[in-house]
């Protein structure tokens, strides 16, 4: 199951940077002019966590494989982009195929790098985005809706109800909100996620701020900061050069810099554990002598849906999940002191699988 973060931002406000750094790679070209990611580069990255370490310890599992997220560097924004003033409708065509938006926020000042708008003003660099992207869908709105209306006369149920939540998007953008802030019914969720709305993706602002500030953030990441809390969004701060020369380190090296420059991890790791949750993810494990391995669900998902992102097969002949929970797995040693002391379960079909499950399941083929 991959899940895809479109990392976006105006010109010149450290994203493609930040992509090298989540990366660890040189992929994307990060350079101070306008519209140097010409095209989206595309970057797998391990999620970090330290329980799936602590499994493999106990298991003495020979190989350890975490889950991944995509990340994807597009190309820089500017006003009127909803109109296809400079890459504009490349830069929608291509965060339409995201499941959600990182927003390099500049909160750093440097002469020595130009702003698209001559100013240092992260809030408003937000707005412009916000804008561009809610005036793309209200055109498409329109233009769908216009489409619908012949089906909708010969009582197509189904262009009924797209043109129903159309018109809720409709309403929420042209009173200045994103359609992500539409309250949408659980039964309409499926149809909702299916019209690829710009302004339903889940956002996560990073505020990209200069070195000395990394620690602590500064007067503009706090602007950021409000922002996001009102908007009931999420944000992380980060040093995208720190970031970048992090990511040429040694694992010792890069633990060292960090502690000279006062920062218990890196910017990166809370980024991408960011994302995870922006997205509504959860992690369940599985674990043996061969392998321990990380697997990302949805919140809410079933053991069998669950079983089915290892292999189809798991799902289809689905028997029972053998589970234990990761703090029972640990205080025990394992799976065979979990077992003696009665926390290994058997869960049925209609188990909701909790974060940090180990789980093994049987199925019939």
């Amino acid at each position: 199951m991959g899940f895809k973060v479109g990392i976006v931002g105006l010109p010149n406000v450290g994203k493609s940077t930040t992509f090298n750094a989540l990366t660890k790679t040189a992929a994307a070209q990060a350079a101070n002019f306008p519209f140097c990611t010409i095209e989206p580069n595309v970057g797998d990255v391990a999620v970090p966590d330290d329980r799936l370490d602590k499994l493999a310890a106990i298991a003495t599992s020979k190989q350890i494989i975490p889950t991944r997220m995509t990340f994807v560097d597009i190309a820089g924004l500017v006003k009127g982009a909803s109109k296809g003033e400079g890459l504009g409708n490349q830069f929608l065509a291509n965060i339409r195929e995201t499941d959600a938006i990182a927003h390099v926020l500049r909160c750093f000042e440097d002469p020595d790098v130009t702003h698209v708008d001559d100013r240092v003003d992260p809030v408003a660099d937000a707005e412009t985005i916000e804008t561009e992207l809610m005036l793309a869908d209200l055109e498409s709105i329109e233009k769908r809706r216009q489409g619908l209306v012949r089906k909708i006369k010969g009582n197509d149920k189904e262009a009924v109800e797209q043109d129903r939540l159309l018109a809720m998007a409709q309403e929420a953008i042209e009173n200045d909100k994103p359609a992500r802030t539409c309250e949408i019914d659980p039964d309409d969720e499926k149809m909702w996620k299916s019209l690829q709305l710009l302004s339903t993706k889940p956002v996560l602002y990073v505020c990209n701020v200069g070195e000395s500030e990394a620690a602590e953030g500064n007067a503009h990441s706090k602007a950021v900061a409000e922002m996001a809390a009102a908007q009931g969004n999420s944000h992380v701060i980060i040093s995208a050069q720190i970031e970048e020369e992090i990511s040429q380190l040694e694992a010792e090296e890069a633990e060292m810099f960090l502690g000279e420059m006062g920062l218990e991890e890196a910017g990166l790791d809370r980024l991408i554990r960011a994302g995870h949750e922006l997205l509504q993810l959860e992690t369940y494990f599985t674990v043996g002598p061969k392998e321990a391995r990380a697997w990302t669900i949805q919140k809410g998902t079933s053991a069998p849906k669950a079983a089915g992102v290892i292999h189809g097969d798991f799902e289809r002949g689905f028997i029972r999940a053998e589970t234990i929970a990761y703090d029972d797995f640990i205080a025990c040693n394992g799976e065979q002191g979990a077992k003696e002391a009665g926390k290994m379960r058997a869960e049925g079909k209609s188990y909701i699988v909790q974060d940090g499950d180990v789980m093994h399941f049987l199925f019939n083929t």
